[in-house]
Parts: structure tokens; sequence; C-alpha cells
């Protein structure tokens, strides 16, 4: 990584050795930054002229003569930004950092991003090529494939299609959603799954033809983890060297502050938490952590980690739970069906009946737990939205409990209110209105339900809060995208339109989804999300201020650097 930031030790002379001494002793400042704009982010959307750093925090910001005049000794580092720009450290809500370190880094990684999309044929001349690197004894894993992305639209692998890359090897492939998987027949074959084991439960199905058949296609996690669990487990070495990878290129799109939704999820709890333990507490992991334990993994009476248990690296929030699947996979829950494929009754699926789901997060959410509950579908989000309503009767202060419904993708202005009632802040996957609108819009859903998707406009009418994420690896992480996708709600396939006007948000607004808002969604806004006195000093320097960017640039904003605790990261 390349800094332009030049950093000066400045020893003036003005002031006598006793002087600096004392000054050093009893109010100097560690670090100053000076000469760019100094983005707050606090209840003003200040900008100041220079922030002074002691011991970690925050301790001065102002104008920058004040802040000298009150901090600057011959002992302080003095940083000028050279016109580029200062602002609290983005804080991503929502990825999933093991999943992401386990699909990108360890196996072959298919998303597609790009305007060009891929074909079943060249899906299948990638994964023929990786087939070549593999060691024997393994399974082809992959991730990244996306009918709804795909040329023909809707174009979808099968164990057929798949039993032509290979019948000797078994193969899985993750939907973009990570809600969907294909398998070819030697995975079944090695899973002992075939066409008369039931369905493992919990929204779980193998999917199959109307002669009762497998066809290859696996929906939603238990199923899918049924497969998973058959693979040769990586090295530890090997997850610890993807784990510290994603961590560094998290952090390399200007983030601080991690969520990891799902812990426990992949390589189970215990596996997940000694992992996690020691590798945020390493000097050289560049993001601290704020964890949700997988609620389905907790049995009855659960009391081994406490609410907000840990520390600045790594502290245990909430528990997650998944009520249903993925709108772009089409397997989200709806109150009416879907428009794809034409003449379809299919609105997709609940993943837990309104008892099951409630009996699940009572008592977390009797011990203090803050509960994220994964929702697409307006249905799901109703049945949520009751859920947590039975939860919060009864207390005097329903909003201090922070509750979360994730991606609140198809939902009703109604709902949209109730949410803002509770206190409830929901987390937009905003690159669905980018990368998945015009698909959206055009087949899978219909204008009226695509221009309600992601409804930040609509939260912030109701002086609410809401925040951005990538769902990593649903999407890739970068903060700087989510601000252009939630301003300008642009859809990325040609002719580019954009999708619901209505829920457009200025750039501030924006801003605070990635950065306070984003930390108040994980009980880390007395600590950071804004350059405040008293907070600590997590930092991001950008080549350009977002502020005085058009929209549509403000995702090529480079990062510079990020700080942590006032100390530079490494990535």
């Amino acid at each position: 990584m390349k800094h332009f930031i030049q950093i000066a030790l400045i020893t003036t002379g003005l002031i006598g050795s006793q002087q600096a001494s004392i000054a050093a002793s009893a109010k100097a400042a560690d670090t100053i930054f000076y000469g760019g704009p100094i983005v707050t982010v606090n209840a003003k959307n200040e900008e100041v002229q220079a922030l002074a750093v002691q011991d970690g925090k925050i301790v001065g910001l102002g104008k920058k003569a004040a802040v000298l005049k009150d901090w600057q000794a011959n002992t302080t580092k003095m940083v000028d930004l050279q016109g580029q720009t200062l602002m609290p450290g983005f804080v991503e809500p929502h990825v999933h950092i093991m999943m992401t370190a386990l699909t990108e880094e360890l196996w072959l990684n298919l998303s597609n991003f790009s305007a060009q999309y891929d074909t079943l044929d060249t899906l299948s001349q990638k994964l023929k090529a990786h087939l070549k690197t593999l060691p024997k004894g393994q399974w082809l894993g992959a991730f990244g494939v996306d009918p709804s992305r795909t040329n023909p639209f809707m174009a979808e692998l099968t164990a057929d299609v798949l039993d032509k890359v290979s019948t000797d090897v078994p193969i899985m492939v993750i939907n973009q959603s990570g809600h969907i998987a294909y398998v070819n027949h030697k995975a079944f074959e090695l899973a002992g799954i075939n066409d008369k084991t039931p369905n493992p439960g919990d929204g779980g199905i193998y999917m199959k033809d109307a002669q009762g058949r497998l066809t290859g296609v696996v929906v939603e996690p238990t199923a899918i983890l049924s497969l998973i669990k058959k693979m040769p487990p990586p090295s530890e070495a090997d997850i610890v060297r993807a784990i510290q990878k994603t961590a560094k290129n998290i952090a390399s799109k200007g983030v601080t502050t991690s969520a990891e939704i799902t812990l426990g999820l992949m390589l189970g709890l215990d596996n997940e938490l000694k992992l996690f333990k020691a590798m945020t507490h390493s000097d050289d992991f560049p993001i601290r952590v704020r964890a949700y334990l997988y609620g389905p993994l907790l049995g009855k009476g659960f009391n081994t980690i406490k609410p907000n248990e840990g520390d600045d690296r790594l502290r245990f929030v909430g528990i997650k739970f998944v009520a249903d699947g993925s709108t772009q996979g089409i397997t989200a829950a709806l109150s009416e069906p879907y428009l794809y494929p034409r003449g379809t009754h299919f609105r997709g699926n609940l993943d837990y009946k309104d008892d099951e789901i409630y009996a699940l997060t009572k008592p977390l959410f009797d011990q203090g737990w803050q509960i994220a509950t994964h929702a697409n579908g307006d249905r799901t989000i109703e049945q949520t939205l009751n859920t947590y309503s039975k939860l919060l009767a009864g207390n005097t202060d329903p909003k201090a409990r922070r509750m979360r419904i994730e991606h609140f993708t198809i939902n009703t202005p109604e709902q949209v209110k109730k949410a803002a009632q509770l206190g409830i802040i929901p987390g937009f996957t905003i690159g669905h209105v980018d990368y998945w609108g015009e698909a959206f819009h055009n087949h899978i859903v219909g204008p009226e339900r695509a221009n309600r998707i992601d409804p930040s406009a609509s939260f912030k009418k109701e002086g609410a809060r809401f925040t951005y994420h990538s769902d990593s690896p649903v999407s890739n992480v970068g903060p700087l995208n989510y601000i252009t996708e939630g301003s300008g709600r642009l859809w990325q396939k040609a002719p580019r339109k954009v999708l619901g006007p209505n829920e457009r948000v200025s750039v501030d607004d924006a801003i605070r989804a990635v950065t306070i808002d984003a930390a108040y969604s994980m009980f880390s806004d007395d600590k950071v999300g804004s350059l405040e006195v008293g907070k600590q000093a997590d930092l991001v320097v950008l080549e350009k201020n977002p502020r005085k960017t058009p929209v549509e640039q403000i995702r090529n904003i480079k990062v510079k650097s990020t700080w942590i605790d006032g100390k530079q990261q490494n990535w």
C-alpha cells in the first residue's frame, strides 16, 4: 500500500525544554491531523481543520490554530493531510467474515459484478479449469453464481450440468445470495442424499423435479450445510491466512469496525470463537469485530457467552436468525406471488412458523441479547415485526434494545412506520438497487414493489435510523460504493435507470448509514462512528471529500489509510 500522507515531526524551537516537557507529560497530543477537510459526522455534520489524538482517543478538534495551541508539543507527530479528507473509520454492520474468507479465498470465486454477465458455458469452463488445480480427494468448491445475473436470465446450474464438469469429483457451487447451492450427483452420493431423503428442516430443501428426482439445487442453510460438512475441512493455517486476507481487504475499503454477522455458521461456534478471539487481538489484525452468534446453533439454556461480553477488539453484541431466503434467488417470502416465472403462484417460504421463531428468540431476548433477523420478503418482515412487538411488550423503552431487521428488501409503507415506532434498525444490502435493480423491476417483482426496495428515505421521513452494508460475500465490501448506491439508486444494467427515485437520500444521510448509525446498530456509537472528543481515534483518510464529490463518482474515491486508536493499520 502506498501512502501519500506527509508525516513530519515539527520541532518549532519556540517552546523551551522545560515547557515542552510539561506539555508532553500533561497535555501533549501523540498525533495531530491537519491540512485537509475533517468530516466529523457529529450531530451538526461539522467539518473542522485539525484533530488531536492522545492515548488512542480524540482529545481535541476544531480550528487548526486552537488545536495546535492546546495540544502540540515537540513530541507530537504532525500528519499533514495535503488536501485529503479525514473521516471516522467506516463501520460495516453486516459481513460474513468467515464465509467470505472460505468462499473467496479457499474456493473458486465466481462472483461477477461486471456488466458482462456469465453464461452456463462460461461458468462450466471456469469450473473445468479450476478442476485441473485440485489435489486428489478434494471437492470442487465454488461461490458466486447468480441466475438473475446470467445470460439467458435465470439460467441455472443443475446436477446434470455439473456432471458434465465431472462425475468423479464432488462439486458444490454456492449461489451469490448464500441461500442456494448447486451440486453434482457425486456430491449427493458422498453426502448420503438420494431421491428419498427428507428435507432437513428449518427451511432447508433438496429440490426435486416432477418425477421426485433430485435436481442438484439445494436451498437454505440447513440443506447446504449438510453437504458442506462432508467436504474435507481446510487446515487451520489456511483458514487463518484466509481470514487475515479478508480482514485486510475489508480494512482497505476504509472500514475500521466490522460485524461478523453469523459467528459459528461455517465451522461451528467453538471453532470460530477460538479463531476470532486469537486473531482479533493480534497486532496485525486491522479491524475491530462486533460478533453475532448464529442463533440455530445455540441450544436451550445457552449462556456460555453473555450479551456485550468482550472488549474493544472483539465484542459479542447480538444473535442472528435467518427467517427466509433471497429475493433475487426467488426464495424470500412475499405476500404476493413473484412475477417470474410468468404465471407462477409461488410466494417463497418462511423458514419458521410464528410460534417457532418466537420460542427461539424469547429466551435469548430475555437474557439481554440484541436480535438481528434476516427478512427479505414483506411476509417475513411482517412476521419479524410481530415477533419483535411481542418481545418488546412491556419494555418501558423498546428503542433501547435496538432490534435489527437485516435487508428489509420487499416492504410496505405500514411496515416502515411500525419498524420506526419500535426503534428497529433496518440494515439494507444497498447493492440490491445497483446489481439487481433491473432484474427486480423488470422481471422478479415488478416496478411497484421494486421501487420500494431498501426504503432509506421512508425511514428518514419517520425519523428513524438505517444502515448500509455489503452482506459480503453476497456483494463486495465498499462503504464508498454504498454511499453512491444509496444517494443515486442507479441500477447497473443498461439502459441504466434510477430505482425508486423517492427513496434516494442525501450524501450526508448515506454517510451516516456507514458510520455513526451503523455503529449505533451494534451498540458502538459511544466509541466509534463519529469524530468527537472522548471517542476512539478510528479514522479513514480519503483521496477526496465525498460531501464535495458528484454522487456517481463517490464510489471511485481512493482510500489512503485507516487508523485504529490513532495507529495506522497495515493492509
